[in-house]
């Protein structure tokens, strides 16, 4: 099955530790939902950091309409 990344943006100061928290979240998100082998990190990107989930496609719409991701890309 396809695998899909999501991404969510954290602005100002304390961008790198909110996007960390997130993250957090986004993994008792999974655990809660049952989305397995999933995978979740943070990156820098411009004047930003980025939270991103990877996940099977079959995950889409729960997370697409709970979580509202700024945007989203297939891997494969």
């Amino acid at each position: 099955m396809p695998t899909l990344r999501f991404h969510w943006d954290f602005l100002g100061p304390d961008a790198k530790t909110t996007a960390a928290h997130f993250c957090h979240h986004l993994e008792e998100f999974c655990a809660l939902h049952h989305i397995a082998e999933q995978r979740t990190f943070i990156a820098p990107a411009q004047n930003r950091w980025v939270a991103s989930l990877e996940c099977d496609e079959q995950h889409l719409a729960l997370v697409r309409d709970r979580l509202r991701p700024k945007r989203a890309e297939r891997l494969g």
